[in-house]
C-alpha cells in the first residue's frame, strides 16, 4: 500500500512501515458504533487515504471490536494491513483467563484470531504489565508464537523502562524475538512519564513507538469546553472524566484554542500534529465514530509545527505535565 498524502514510519529498528496516523477500535467499534454500514465506511476510508495500521484488543467490548473490524478487513487485501491486537485483562471470571502467563496468551492469541478472522496478525501486544508473571515467561511465550508465525513481531503497552529492559534481556538470553514496538498514551495533558522514561527506553532498545489517546479521549478536542455532550467518551466513562475532565485541564485546552487558530487548523488536528513531531513516534493512533471526524483527524499530516509553536504549547501543557 503506498498512498501519496501518507506518511510511512518504519517501526523502530524493524523492516516494518506503519502509517503515521493509525485507526484504533476503544471504545468505538462494537461499542459507541455498532451500525456495521458506519464501521465499514470509517474503515474503508482509512484504508483507502493510506493508513496501514489497525489497532484492537481482545477486552475492548470483549472481543466485539475484534468481530466488527475482522468483519470490514475481510474485503480489504490482507498483505496490505498490520493488525494488532492485544491480551492481558480478563476476559471471563476463570482465575487464568488474565495475565501474560503462557497459557493466558497461548489461548488468548487463538481467540483473537478466529474473531478478527486471520491466520495472523502482524503486532500482538501484551496490554499492561503483568507483576505476578516472571517476564521471561511472556517473552517465551511470545517468541513462541512468532516462531509458529501466528504473531509477526510483538509489542508492550503502558510498560515502564526497567521492565521494558527486563524483556530484552530475557531475550538475549534465550535467542528469543524482542519486542519490537512499545504502545504509550502520549497527549499534551499527559506527557512526563513519555519523555523521562518511554521515549529514552525506546530509543535503547530500537522499539517503535505507537502512542495512543492524542485528544485526552476528546477534552484537547474542545468538545468539553462548556458542557459534557451526551454520548461521548467522557460522559460513558467516570474513569476517564475523572482522570481528564478538571478545571486546571480545561483552562489549558481553552488557552489552546489560541494557538491552533493562529495557524487556522482545530485543536484535534494541532494536538494530532504535535504527536507525530515527537521524536521516535512511528504511529498515532486515533479512534472515529463518524467518518467526518476521521478526514478531519487525517489533515492532521499537513500541520507544520514550528519551534515557535513548540515554545507556545510547553507554556501552556509544561514538559512534565501528567503521567
Amino acid at each position: 500500500m503506498f498512498h501519496k498524502d501518507m506518511q510511512y514510519r518504519p517501526m523502530g529498528r524493524s523492516g516494518l512501515k506503519l502509517s503515521a496516523i493509525s485507526l484504533g477500535g476503544w471504545t468505538t467499534y462494537g461499542a459507541s458504533v455498532k451500525a456495521e454500514d458506519t464501521v465499514k465506511a470509517i474503515i474503508t476510508h482509512a484504508y483507502e487515504q493510506g493508513v496501514n495500521f489497525f489497532d484492537i484488543s481482545d477486552i475492548y467490548e470483549k472481543g466485539e471490536a475484534e468481530r466488527a473490524m475482522g468483519r470490514v478487513f475481510a474485503d480489504l487485501p490482507r498483505h496490505e494491513l498490520v493488525i494488532s491486537t492485544k491480551c492481558y485483562w480478563p476476559m471471563s471470571d476463570d482465575v487464568n483467563d488474565k495475565g501474560l502467563s503462557r497459557k493466558h496468551i497461548i489461548e488468548s492469541i487463538e481467540k483473537s484470531l478466529k474473531r478478527i478472522g486471520t491466520e495472523y496478525v502482524d503486532i500482538y501486544f501484551c496490554h499492561r504489565p503483568d507483576a505476578e508473571t516472571p517476564v521471561e515467561e511472556t517473552a517465551l511465550a511470545m517468541d513462541q508464537l512468532v516462531r509458529q508465525g501466528k504473531v509477526l513481531y510483538w509489542g508492550t503497552s503502558e510498560f515502564d523502562g526497567d521492565t521494558i529492559r527486563a524483556a530484552h534481556q530475557s531475550a538475549r538470553e534465550w535467542l528469543a524475538h524482542p519486542p519490537r514496538v512499545e504502545q504509550p498514551q502520549l497527549n499534551l495533558l499527559s506527557r512526563r512519564r513519555f519523555h523521562t522514561d518511554v521515549q529514552p527506553t525506546a530509543e535503547q532498545t530500537g522499539m517503535g513507538l505507537v502512542t495512543w489517546s492524542p485528544l485526552a479521549s476528546g477534552l484537547l478536542s474542545g468538545k468539553y469546553d462548556d458542557e459534557l455532550p451526551e454520548g461521548t467518551r467522557l460522559w460513558r466513562s467516570e474513569n476517564l472524566r475523572n482522570a481528564y475532565l478538571t478545571d486546571d485541564a480545561k483552562d489549558r485546552v481553552k488557552k489552546f484554542k489560541t494557538v491552533a487558530d493562529e495557524l487556522g487548523v482545530t485543536r484535534a488536528q494541532l494536538a494530532i500534529a504535535w504527536c507525530l513531531a515527537q521524536r521516535g513516534v512511528s504511529s498515532v493512533i486515533t479512534g472515529a465514530t463518524r467518518l467526518e471526524q476521521l478526514k478531519a483527524n487525517l489533515d492532521a499530516l499537513k500541520v507544520r509545527i514550528t519551534e515557535e509553536v513548540f515554545r507556545k504549547l510547553d507554556e501552556i501543557f509544561p514538559p512534565s505535565l501528567g503521567q
